[in-house]
């Protein structure tokens, strides 16, 4: 069963703290996997990693709540999010 077109979201997050060189990104795909979203998840210069997940926005809030829940590898300060309609177009989740 698919979810309609207007029940999906983008949900962007920027994950403050040790999030990078300690299996984050890998761990943050896992999770976004087993939620059925597609996004990406990249390791950015400062420090932050930033996340874009497509899909249910239920699922896209559960993916939240688990980067921001203490059980990701490493240590989170901060989680900051936006929403915004899903743009489609993405397949697969991704480590950049």
């Amino acid at each position: 069963m698919t979810t309609p077109a207007h029940d999906q979201v983008r949900m962007v997050a920027w994950v403050h703290g040790r999030v990078q060189g300690v299996g984050f990104r890998w761990w943050t795909r896992s999770r976004a996997l087993e939620l059925g979203l597609t996004g990406y998840a990249t390791n950015k210069p400062d420090g932050r990693v930033h996340v874009v997940a497509e899909g249910p926005e239920s699922a896209c809030r559960a993916l939240l709540e688990l980067l921001r829940g203490g059980g990701p590898p490493g240590v989170v300060d901060l989680v900051v999010d936006t929403w915004e309609p899903a743009r489609g177009g993405v397949t697969g989740f991704v480590e950049r």
